[in-house]
């Protein structure tokens, strides 16, 4: 079985079996309190012979035990029903937050539907499904020890469930059903398996597994050992929720020097050099740019940023920024280092690094002159770029192929434009505040810990024709104010906001306030309140008054139809062509403006479908956008829609639920 496991990842994914780990405890728990699936026996046997293989032991049991000290992770096979009670909860909420990991496997998620910190842990809870039949599989994330190995479509057999809440905003989704494969699909969106980070622990979910026939096929058996793997801390990933990305592969890219990449399902290789392939289509300035790589061996190459355009490949090392791939190297030249300008955090990326032959996920985060590095979701290295020569404001990103013999594949190359939102985290220095988890926040952390006097400071943003500033905040405490200065934690105070209670610390609100002009110096954010734990902020965008075109799917503008002013004026996709109608301002007061008047929801309705018009602005909340920073602009607890998916000219703009469509991402100039 197990050679034909290898057989079968090599065909599909061209990834050998991980190497063997230190040994590590796995507990399988399979009570049942509502329908039992007669699979379990399948499941367990399989679990068993994976842990056989691959160094990990394997207890099976339908009787909680007495302490889960010394598991690694805690596999929930198919359970239903309320099966633990409150002591045995506690425990493993206990369990969880100090650092154990969590497989849910298909009935997993019809378990303890009265337990919060399980429907969170767990990501949805189960509703529905159709009868057993095939279905294609989307394969969103190739980088995932449980689904590297997959191809991009996989077709198999199982029972689908549909799920009371689609779990996209709180997960990774890594795959995700095509409901046009199957029957009974009702989501839409519907994603299958995924994983996350909660609460100091690892969670991992699939949803296949009903049938004994999943347990005996070895790309099913493949998913549930890097499931598994992960949960155990025994392979990393960047499991943050990922929302408001796009694709950069395909077209739009060239090739600079010799050598170049082969490109085969989904993965670019490099073959010789030194070359870079870089992506000329465009210049970016502030955004996130992730991708996943893989080493042969010892194998070198980099990912570059903020060079110029030019077909020698020289120009991007001697004038931009490499973020080094090989981990070999000297400390300034290794995995996470910006090469030769500032080693990483060692002891975090050593953590952080899986070995040659597993793949890794680098993100690249660039604000203003700021590069910060993440590698599978952990910050390795924070570099501010002080040289004149160099800047990391605008400019194109690269592959480096580095030499005969240096193989290194890259997979789903893909980017966020931010629009000027900044991650509170991303200090450049800071008093008395700090760093905290927050699944639900844009990036996975916020700046909190905030009290009476605190501070935090953001070195190398433009603040050149800065008029607005909106923050992403949450409360469960006294709320306060943030004060916007300049130069110092006592310098020109350049506009200040209050901060409510929000309702929770998990429930987070945007507040905005008019800036004097912001001129140069570095931005201070100072806070001001009585009593302690003020308010935790997830990110902030610097508003600026010139105006300019908002482009969304297929490229189209966002449009008052015929450039009339007229209240109650068709705002509609269309063919960009820089007139009026289509120069839209933000003041910095929420609202968004065009002819004179503000995008406007009709009738203040948040229902799904609501047209969204042209209208005299009038300070309501069906003017208020915000744009937390995931390409979706946002008014009453909904998203600025294309209606239908549609880039046709004349598509009517709505409001609809985020569900992180393409029609619901939003570039603004």
């Amino acid at each position: 079985m197990i050679r034909g496991l290898l057989a079968l990842l090599l065909a599909l994914g061209g990834l050998a079996l991980p190497a063997q780990a230190a040994p590590f405890s796995v507990l399988v728990f399979s009570k049942t309190a509502g329908f039992r699936h007669d699979s379990i026996p399948a499941g367990i046997q399989a679990i068993k012979d994976l842990g056989a293989a691959h160094g990990f032991t394997v207890t099976a049991t339908e009787t909680w035990p007495s302490s889960l000290s010394g598991h690694a992770a805690v596999v929930f096979l198919n359970t239903t029903g309320d099966v633990l009670d409150a002591a045995q909860q506690a425990a493993f909420e206990s369990y969880i937050k100090g650092g154990g990991g969590f497989v849910g496997v298909h009935a997993a998620a019809d378990t303890e539907y009265g337990w919060p910190f399980y429907g969170e842990l767990v990501g949805a809870y189960f509703r529905s499904h159709p009868a057993i039949q095939q279905a294609t599989v989307k394969v969103e994330d190739r980088a995932h020890p449980a689904t590297a190995h997959l191809p991009s479509a996989w077709t198999r057999t199982d029972e689908w469930y549909n799920y009371r809440a689609n779990p996209r905003p709180n997960v990774h989704v890594l795959a995700s059903l095509d409901e046009s494969t199957y029957s009974g699909g009702d989501m839409g969106d519907h994603p299958i398996a995924w994983c996350r980070p909660y609460q100091g622990g690892r969670a991992f979910y699939t949803g296949g597994g009903h049938t004994a026939a999943s347990y005996a096929d070895p790309a099913f058996r493949a998913h549930l050992l890097g499931g598994i793997r992960y949960a155990a801390g025994q392979a990393k990933a960047d499991c943050r929720p990922e929302n408001g990305y796009a694709s950069l592969m395909g077209s739009g890219w060239s090739q600079a020097g010799p050598g170049g990449f082969t490109s085969s399902d989904g993965t670019l290789t490099s073959y010789g050099g030194l070359g870079l392939h870089w992506y000329s289509a465009r210049e970016f300035g502030s955004y996130s740019l992730k991708l996943d790589w893989r080493l042969a061996g010892d194998d070198n190459s980099g990912v570059f940023v903020g060079f110029p355009a030019s077909s020698d490949p020289w120009s991007a090392v001697n004038n931009g920024y490499e973020v080094q791939i090989d981990a070999t190297d000297t400390p300034d030249k290794t995995t996470g280092a910006v090469y030769g300008f500032k080693a990483p955090d060692t002891a975090a990326r050593d953590a952080a690094l899986n070995p040659p032959g597993e793949w890794n996920t680098f993100e690249l985060l660039v604000e203003g002159e700021r590069l910060q590095v993440f590698l599978n979701g952990v910050k390795v290295n924070d570099f501010t770029n002080t040289d004149p020569a160099r800047s990391l404001r605008q400019g194109h990103i690269g592959l480096q192929n580095h030499g005969d013999g240096d193989e290194v594949s890259f997979r789903n190359v893909r980017i966020k434009e931010l629009g000027g939102a900044v991650q509170a985290e991303a200090w450049t220095a800071a008093s008395g505040v700090a760093t905290y988890p927050h699944a639900t926040a844009h990036g996975g952390l916020v700046l909190g810990y905030v009290d009476p006097g605190d501070w935090a400071s953001y070195a190398g943003l433009d603040l050149a024709g800065v008029t607005g500033f909106t923050a992403r905040v949450a409360s469960g405490g006294p709320g306060g104010t943030i004060e916007v200065r300049r130069g110092s934690p006592t310098g020109t105070l350049l506009g200040s906001v209050a901060v409510p209670n929000t309702g929770g610390w998990e429930s987070y609100r945007d507040v905005s306030t008019t800036l004097a002009s912001g001129g140069s110096g570095e931005l201070y954010l100072v806070f001001t309140g009585s009593g302690s734990g003020l308010f935790d902020v997830d990110d902030f965008t610097l508003v600026k008054s010139g105006a300019g075109p908002i482009t969304g799917v297929g490229g189209k503008c966002v449009d008052v139809s015929g450039g009339n002013t007229a209240d109650g004026t068709k705002i509609q996709l269309w063919t960009c062509n820089g007139t009026g109608a289509q120069q839209w301002s933000r003041p910095g007061d929420g609202t968004i403006r065009a002819l004179g008047k503000c995008m406007d929801v009709k009738g203040a309705s948040s229902a799904n479908g609501t047209l969204v018009q042209l209208y005299t602005c009038n300070g309501t909340n069906a003017q208020k956008w915000t744009l937390p920073g995931d390409g979706t602009i946002r008014a009453l607890g909904k998203c600025l829609d294309a209606s239908g998916g549609s880039s046709a000219d004349g598509t009517q703009l709505i409001v609809w639920d985020c569900h992180g469509g393409a029609n619901q991402r939003w570039a603004l100039s």
